[in-house]
């Protein structure tokens, strides 16, 4: 595929960095919020806004808005949890990280969704201007088995709206689960029938589950991927099922980051890692494993990338797709891209901050 004006937008730990194909080579076009970590930044494909969510150590979460593709930026008022909104008996709800920024569907161009820690998802109907939070999700009586894994509270960090239908829903919490809504958000039912818990007591529990990211296939909504702290799975029947997808044998199991491929729902891509504990490439070698009959067998792809002494991972939002062009970011700051579906790759940068989010800019 020729890549030619491509562009993509990066969070990293010290600012957003906007990349451009420009002839054969990607640069660096615009560099906003030096030093500043950036947990998320995408543009919305909608109202072509670009949005970036700040996680400053001094100042907290905070949320920013470009309307000239980060040339200048906006404060945009942060939404609060409601006064008595509470994480726990003795725990005031602050938010306190924005995991994703979310476009809503194509009929609703002004519709914006934040998924934050401590769990919450907050919506927006006019573009930004205001934030509520879903009072129906936080009020699931099965919000108190969600917790805090890696970090003190639950994260909400996949939205994925239904292309057929605006009300469809689902959300994807670590450490929650799946649930679903079909009424715009007026209820909710989690959806994790088939997933393995394998930290709790009870394994299959209905809540609880850690999903690392949760994606729906554009060419089939009723089949969704996870990458979760316990596998691959993936639903056919619109999340009423799941079945596990992982490669027995292989590296592809454990990870953060999962991909659809936009015309074939049994392609997918995961980027594998060892485990929650050892977060680095396994056996010290980055590889991008693909399947394309559903996860019944997976390839490895190496070339191009490090294969001894590596050491880096991808965060769950730090990989992305454009026709037959991926790209992916790592927690050490390399930046590779493939222009053959993942099938070889290019190293663009090895001396960028850590990445947090990879998105192109639609």
């Amino acid at each position: 595929m020729e890549t030619k004006n491509l562009s993509v937008v990066l969070a990293t730990r010290k600012g957003v960095l906007i990349l451009e194909k420009q002839s054969s080579r990607w640069e660096i076009i615009n560099h906003s919020f030096p030093g500043i970590p950036i947990s998320y930044a995408f543009r919305h494909p909608y109202s072509g806004v670009l949005w970036a969510a700040l996680d400053s150590d001094h100042w907290g979460a905070k949320l920013q808005r470009s309307d000239d593709d980060g040339k200048s930026w906006q404060d945009v008022e942060m939404p609060k949890y409601p006064e008595g909104a509470m994480t726990n008996a003795d725990t005031p709800a602050i938010l306190s990280y924005i995991w994703t920024i979310s476009e809503g569907h194509a009929e609703r161009p002004a519709d914006i969704f934040l998924g934050t820690e401590p769990g919450g998802l907050f919506y927006s109907k006019d573009g930004g201007k205001s934030f509520a939070l879903v009072k129906s999700l936080w009020d699931d009586p099965g919000r108190s088995q969600w917790f805090g894994a890696g970090r003190d509270h639950p994260g909400l960090h996949s939205v994925v709206v239904d292309p057929r239908d605006a009300n469809h829903i689902y959300i994807g919490i670590s450490v929650g689960g799946v649930y679903e809504s079909k009424d715009g958000g007026e209820s909710w039912v989690p959806k994790n029938k088939g997933l393995i818990a394998e930290y709790l007591p009870n394994q299959n529990a209905e809540v609880g589950h850690d999903p690392h990211l949760l994606v729906m296939s554009p060419s089939n909504p009723d089949v969704l991927w996870q990458q979760n702290h316990c596998g691959i799975f993936v639903s056919r029947d619109g999340s009423e099922n799941w079945e596990k997808a992982s490669e027995e044998s292989g590296p592809a199991h454990f990870g953060f980051p999962v991909m659809v491929d936009p015309t074939n729902p049994e392609t997918a891509w995961v980027i594998p890692g060892v485990s929650d504990e050892v977060r680095m490439a396994v056996d010290g070698a980055l590889c991008v494993s693909r399947t394309e009959d559903g996860g019944k067998t997976w390839t490895a792809f190496r070339e191009g990338l490090p294969q001894e002494n590596c050491f880096d991972i991808v965060f769950r939002h730090g990989f992305d797709q454009m026709g037959d062009v991926l790209m992916f970011g790592t927690t050490t700051g390399n930046l590779f891209v493939s222009e053959n579906r993942g099938e070889s790759w290019e190293l663009i940068s090895s001396f960028i901050p850590p990445v947090y989010s990879v998105r192109f800019m639609k």
